[in-house]
């Protein structure tokens, strides 16, 4: 977290509320999951909701779903014939993410794909409004040079953890996720393709648009 807690706190108390079916979904993730902490959260699920519906995007990929909360959050935006395609290479989410797939009225706008995104992203022939990226980090400068050519003008790529707890600022780090972290930020900062803004929203969230 980079916004001091008592400040995290006030923040959330005055933003709108997310829906009864995602506070069931938290839950269960939390109970059901071994890595709980990976999930969007409320305060960023906010976040991508209102940025889906400001955008009205007619397709939407997401690199990570897990158990789908940030998919039903970036889901609340979606033009009226609108998909969200979302690739996740864990298949023990997968009976938790159709639960509350269904539940939300969104079943039929959500496409899965389970397998590595370094194959299926080259396999799709969509052009995106929206992009979220939280998944391997190793990978992310990758995922960025395969979808930036399946952009539309003025689409919107969202990476999450590109602060990585602060680690990012550590000149000597050696573990491959905060390498890959920093040398995804520096190419999105370099390429005129691109204007970037990282918000400092929990751990950091990298919004790119392409010109």
């Amino acid at each position: 977290m980079i916004i001091d807690e008592n400040i995290q706190e006030y923040i959330e108390i005055f933003n709108s509320k997310q829906s009864e079916l995602l506070d069931d979904l938290v839950k269960e993730t939390y109970q059901k999951t071994v890595l709980p902490q990976m999930i969007s959260g409320d305060y960023q699920g906010r976040l991508l909701s209102l940025l889906s519906k400001i955008i009205r995007p007619k397709n939407i990929l997401e690199v990570g779903t897990f158990t789908g909360f940030a998919t039903l959050c970036l889901a609340e935006g979606l033009s009226d014939a609108g998909i969200i395609h979302t690739i996740d290479k864990n298949d023990e989410f997968v009976a938790i993410q159709n639960k509350y797939f269904k539940k939300s009225g969104f079943r039929e706008k959500i496409k899965q794909y389970l397998g590595n995104a370094r194959e299926i992203i080259p396999q799709m022939t969509q052009k995106f409004d929206l992009v979220f990226i939280d998944a391997d980090k190793r990978y992310y400068p990758e995922y960025f040079e395969m979808i930036l050519p399946k952009m539309n003008k003025g689409g919107i790529i969202l990476a999450d953890n590109v602060l990585w707890y602060g680690k990012v600022t550590d000149a000597d780090a050696k573990d491959a996720e905060t390498n890959a972290l920093k040398k995804y930020n520096k190419i999105l900062a370099k390429d005129s393709r691109v204007e970037v803004l990282i918000l400092p929203v929990r751990d950091g969230i990298s919004m790119a648009r392409v010109k």
